[in-house]
This record gives C-alpha cells, sequence and structure tokens, in this order.
C-alpha cells in the first residue's frame, strides 16, 4: 500500500502532474479515514471494533452509497402500504417466554432448512440489497413452512430486475415481496461457487463477486470500483433459466414459487419482530447506513457517526447477549468474508440506527406452492401416524411451527384421514411437552 508519506513526495516531485490534485485529496481522505476508525476505537465501552479497509485507500467516507439500495422516503413507502391495504401491519405481540438467544440456522426444529438459512450471499456492485434481503428471507420462510420440503435458494436475479424497474438502482422492501407473492420467483443461488450450484437451478447472480467494506482479511475478491468489480447496471428481466440450470429448474415458467398469503411489516417493538423469528423465520429489515459502519469489523454495532450514507436492506435471522448488551444477528449480502463472517451483530431493543422500524416478510399463514418438487412420499395409515411421519421434527418449535408444518403437509394428512381438528389438537399437546 502506497503511505501518506510516499504520496505526498510523489506530489512534490512531479508539481506539474495533472494527477496531482488527486493524489493529495487521496491522503486527505485516507487520514480522515483513520482519524475516524482511532475515534471509534477510542469511545469509552464502545462495543464493536472498527478497522481500516486497504479497498478505501483514496476514497472518501461514504464510498458504500452505490450499494445502499433502500429508496429514500423507505419507512413512509412502507407506512402508505399499510394504509391502503397492500401491507398488513402485525399487531404487538404479549410475549412472555423469550429466549435470551437464539438463531435460525442453529435452531434444531429447522435443521432441515439449516443449509438454505446459513447461505450468505453477495449483491456484487450492485444497490439491490432490497431484493436480496427479500430473496434469503422468503427462502428461509418457504423452507421452514414446507418443513424442508422446499429447502431451495430462490433467485435475487429474479426479484431484483423483475420486480422494479430500477434493479440496481434501489427499491422498497415490500415490492420484492410482493412480486414474490403475485409473481413468483424462480430458484437460483450466487455465482457459481455457492452451496446449491450442483442442483442445476434456473437464474443464479450473474454479476461478480466483490469484497465489500471492512478489512479484506481473506476476502479474495476484487474491491468496487475495481477491475473485475466495476459498478453495475441493472440486467434485463430474465426470462428463461440459464444454460447451466438443468432439470427440474431448466424451465422458467414451471420453476416460479410464490406464496397465498399476505406481505406484512411487524411494529418498531423487538420482541414482536423476535417471537415472529423464532415461530416463523428470519425478516427482512432495513437500517440507516451511517458513515462509521463502512469501517465494522465486528462486535455489536452502535452508532457513533451523525453521517447518513443511505438505507440499506439485510436479512434478521436471529438475537443474543454479551457483555449485558442484547442484539440482534444480522445476515449482510456482503459476501461470507465480510465483517463476522458475512453477518453483523447490532444493539437490539433501542430501534438502532432504525433497524427496528420496516422489519418486513410473508404473513405466519402464508402457504408456499410452485416449482417441480420432488413426489411425496406414500401417505402413512393412520392419523397419529401420519403426524408423527410428517411434522415430527417440527414439534420441538412449538405449537406455530408445528401448524406450519402440517399446513403444508395438508394433502397428506388428509389422505390419512386426519381434519384440521385433529393436528391442531396434536400440536396443543406438543406446546405442552415444550
Amino acid at each position: 500500500m502506497r503511505s501518506a508519506c510516499t504520496s505526498l513526495l510523489l506530489v512534490g516531485a512531479f508539481g506539474a502532474d495533472p494527477n496531482a490534485d488527486k493524489l493529495e485529496l487521496a491522503v486527505r481522505h485516507d487520514a480522515e479515514r483513520a482519524e475516524m476508525v482511532a475515534q471509534i476505537n477510542a469511545i469509552p465501552g464502545i462495543t464493536w471494533r472498527a478497522a481500516i479497509d486497504p479497498r478505501f485507500q483514496g476514497q472518501p467516507i461514504g464510498a458504500s452509497k452505490p450499494l445502499l439500495g433502500v429508496k429514500p422516503g423507505a419507512k413512509q413507502y412502507l407506512d402508505d402500504a399499510v394504509r391502503l391495504g397492500t401491507v398488513k401491519r402485525v399487531p404487538v405481540a404479549e410475549v412472555n417466554d423469550l429466549p435470551s438467544s437464539f438463531d435460525s440456522a442453529t435452531n434444531p426444529a429447522w435443521k432441515m432448512c439449516a443449509k438454505v438459512i446459513a447461505d450468505i450471499r453477495d449483491q456484487s456492485n450492485c444497490g439491490c440489497c432490497w431484493a436480496f434481503g427479500a430473496a434469503s428471507a422468503a427462502s428461509d420462510r418457504m423452507c421452514i413452512a414446507t418443513n424442508g420440503t422446499v429447502a431451495l435458494p430462490l433467485s435475487a436475479e429474479d426479484i431484483c430486475f423483475c420486480g422494479s424497474s430500477d434493479g440496481c438502482q434501489g427499491g422498497m422492501l415490500p415490492d420484492a415481496w410482493q412480486y414474490i407473492s403475485e409473481s413468483g420467483a424462480v430458484t437460483g443461488g450466487q455465482q457459481g461457487d455457492g452451496p446449491f450450484d450442483s442442483l442445476g437451478l434456473c437464474s443464479d447472480f450473474s454479476l461478480p463477486h466483490c469484497h465489500h467494506h471492512g478489512p479484506a482479511g481473506k476476502d479474495p475478491y476484487p474491491a468496487e470500483g475495481k477491475p473485475g468489480c466495476l459498478s453495475q447496471n441493472s440486467k434485463t428481466c430474465p426470462t428463461k433459466c440459464s444454460s447451466s440450470s438443468k432439470a427440474p429448474h431448466a424451465d422458467f415458467t414451471k420453476d416460479k414459487f410464490k406464496f397465498t398469503g399476505d406481505v406484512v411489516t411487524y411494529p418498531t417493538d423487538a420482541d414482536t419482530i423476535a417471537k415472529a423469528i423464532m415461530d416463523h423465520g428470519p425478516v427482512e429489515v432495513a437500517f440507516n447506513v451511517m458513515g462509521d459502519f463502512e469501517n465494522y469489523a465486528g462486535g455489536i454495532y452502535t452508532v457513533t457517526s451523525q453521517k447518513q450514507l443511505g438505507g440499506h436492506a439485510v436479512r434478521m435471522v436471529g438475537w443474543g447477549e454479551e457483555g449485558g448488551t442484547k442484539y440482534w444477528k444480522v445476515a449482510n449480502s456482503w459476501n461470507p468474508y465480510w465483517g463476522e463472517k458475512g453477518y453483523f451483530r447490532i444493539r437490539r431493543g433501542t430501534n438502532e440506527a432504525g433497524i427496528e422500524e420496516q422489519a418486513t416478510s410473508s404473513s405466519s399463514d402464508s402457504k408456499w406452492s410452485g416449482g417441480v418438487l420432488p413426489p411425496a412420499p406414500p401417505a402413512p395409515k393412520g392419523c397419529a401416524t401420519a403426524l408423527s411421519v410428517a411434522c415430527g421434527e417440527a414439534k420441538s418449535g412449538g405449537p406455530n411451527v408445528c401448524r406450519g408444518c402440517c399446513d403444508a403437509h395438508e394433502s397428506q394428512l388428509e389422505k390419512a384421514g386426519c381434519t384440521e381438528a385433529d393436528w391442531d389438537k396434536w400440536c396443543q399437546e406438543t406446546a405442552l411437552v415444550v
């Protein structure tokens, strides 16, 4: 890395160089960023660690703006959608038994969906965070609601470039969920090197991997703005699966998955949001990225900067507590080398940076359909046996998870002679055990 002293010597030796002003400005930016990092780490009781990322050499604070794809006015847009009835607002929940920590990916009741939930994606140098947060959270919820029958990632490529005319230039959270509900989304994973590549999914994300904000660490990808990761424009809305796709995911129309139910948002209440995650899976949230967040390197993030850069959508997967500070665990879409292996933690219960005021997802009673699924196993004989076979693993997740599993296997249970009253009673009995 060229040091500030080296840069100054170059400016002095080549005073007539037309790049001299640019070099001087770059040195100034480097000094400002180093000063910010030092100030953050010196704050008494600070719960997170800041560090300098080599990709920011010569760049001003705020270089992350192109990735922050939640458009201005997003909170008002969501409130207007509630007023118009296109989005439903969940009431504040009465929560008495919330555990001190919870992680969707390691929840035993959802072990059949762990691979889907743990998938950390990469939005490239494109402001498609609004689509990535929805694609990931919807994939999680679809898997959980079908008791692992559909353990597949939904395509961020489809949602980003078909769910909004602006794509990389930004979008709104409810638009992504409404697109999935109304048009459906095909399957699709990462850029050719993700955990689902062997399946030949319909439409993987086509823009390149990038190194994002924070220390480079072992990240092998080029930094944003550098060769291999230049600023990206929106692609054309795909209408057919990629050449690498294979059956049963090679037919774009037949590979669409959607849900029936409402698009919902949650009150700015940490316990209500936590209960929604624990009962039905991760949700998409948005927050205001401040100037200090570019330097996040680990820990429980709290705002220390007054400079707001833009809105960013992410996926909230769980919560916990460390050193007396409650936090949310949040999956970012800046690849698994960023932050804490692709995640960051942020203070919970204080609406830190607005993280608790736009939580959005499919409703708890949503049912998923579409795609080409593997054939269902033969219906077991007897209602009790059918319930145990279909939803035995879901029992430990509590009555809501149990009912969701039964709903997903409705046809199979009916063939075995089960009624909705049967599985409701069975799930309530489960709740007593829990």
